[in-house]
């Protein structure tokens, strides 16, 4: 008996689901060389344009002269670097909660907290649309695991009635692939009601949402109370790489002393932390980056409704362009790509059967004329692709 591999593969290049990874030759930004070629970007999510940043940079350059490259170890062993914790204390502050901690990746973020809040016994209720590090986290969780209709609070406060144990309630705060944001206080007046806790992974909206960038919890004005156990990855907003779970004192040693991503993997790259340190202090201070985004996100909105593009209910950087049928998706992608553009077509499994969009992400670090350059690019493409329907 062997594996067929060669099957499975054909037949997601049949279903125009084959995935490939375009080579990036440049630095993140607007401006990239992508496969040998030009392209003015719409895909990244570095919101704010601090991936590239000049002072981030050399933060990390300085980071890495006194500290080194690798961490070295587990943060229980010793590779818990001073740069490390003084993040950790930033996040702890920036998010208004007693205690932050850090994590390599946002996936090893959400497994280690659902993991370690819920076992056997336990219910974890989860969002459909929800991420699929969210997703995956609950199932592996070993509680009953259910999923409630999207943003839908009296679907959640159904499956609550029947919930056993320990309950945690688990939602994306800004939806990855549409944008649109969760409707946090009907869930958190649902999960209370009934005594659950409520986890928030705010991965897109830290940097873009909020007075100070604060992300989602601070639009609506939530506190700890609301939301116990706040998520957020480094890597988006923030422009660095890593991510962090935020919440009380005993939320934070729980997850030390019981999260098994947390406890056995090394620490990511001080410099990376020292970095990290600097993209917070201009995702704060640096107002006109939200601003700018929020500027460029109405005119995208409108403009394409004058082209009569079907967008998603999204208030977001994220800025889906619903196609319906993956090989028409491809093709607008492919179009776009033609006249210089680079808008990646997001497919199932991604995103569900019948829903294959191209996913627009605009950044701080847009200008207004590479905006209305990608406008008059889809107004010229669509009818290519629509006049099949």
């Amino acid at each position: 008996m062997s594996f067929d591999l060669a099957t499975r593969l054909a037949e997601r290049r049949v279903a125009h689901l084959y995935r490939q990874r375009p080579l990036l030759e440049s630095p993140q930004g607007p401006q990239v060389r992508v496969d040998g070629r030009e392209l003015l970007a719409f895909c990244s999510n570095d919101y704010l344009g601090l991936a590239n940043h000049p002072e981030v940079i050399q933060a990390m350059r300085d980071g890495a002269a006194q500290w080194g490259v690798g961490g070295g170890a587990s943060h229980l062993v010793i590779g818990h670097s001073t740069p490390h914790h003084q993040l950790e204390e930033a996040l702890a502050e920036f998010t208004g909660r007693p205690r932050a901690l850090l994590f390599s990746t946002g996936y090893m973020a959400n497994l280690a907290a659902v993991t370690a809040l819920v076992g056997q016994g336990d219910t974890v209720l989860e969002d459909r649309l929800n991420h699929a590090s969210l997703l995956d986290a609950g199932l592996l969780s070993g509680a009953r695991f259910s999923r409630y209709l999207h943003n839908d609070a009296a679907s959640l406060a159904s499956r609550l009635e029947k919930a056993t144990g320990n309950t945690l309630v688990v939602s994306d705060g800004v939806f990855s692939m549409d944008g649109d944001l969760a409707d946090l206080p009907a869930l958190c007046a649902a999960a209370r009601q009934k005594g659950a806790w409520l986890m928030v992974d705010d991965a897109h909206g830290f940097g873009p949402l909020g007075a100070t960038g604060g992300g989602i919890v601070e639009h609506y004005g939530l506190g700890i109370e609301e939301v116990p156990v706040l998520v957020g990855t480094l890597g988006k907003g923030f422009g660095t790489a890593g991510a962090f779970v935020a919440g009380s004192e005993e939320l934070i040693e729980t997850l030390i002393q019981f999260a098994r991503p947390y406890i056995y993997t090394t620490s990511q790259p001080p410099a990376v932390a020292c970095a990290t340190l600097k993209s917070l202090q201009l995702l704060q201070t640096e107002s006109w980056r939200r601003e700018h985004l929020n500027r460029l996100i109405a005119r995208f909105r409108s403009g394409a409704a004058e082209i009569g593009l079907r967008l998603m209910d999204s208030p977001t950087p994220i800025q889906p362009i619903l196609v319906g049928d993956s090989e028409r998706a491809l093709r607008l992608s492919a179009l776009l790509r033609e006249r210089g553009l680079l808008v990646g077509a997001i497919r199932p499994p991604t995103v569900p059967a019948g829903s294959a969009r191209l996913r627009v992400t605009l950044s701080a670090a847009h200008s207004a004329a590479q905006l209305e350059q990608l406008l008059d690019a889809l107004a010229e493409c669509w009818p290519l692709v629509s006049e099949h329907d």
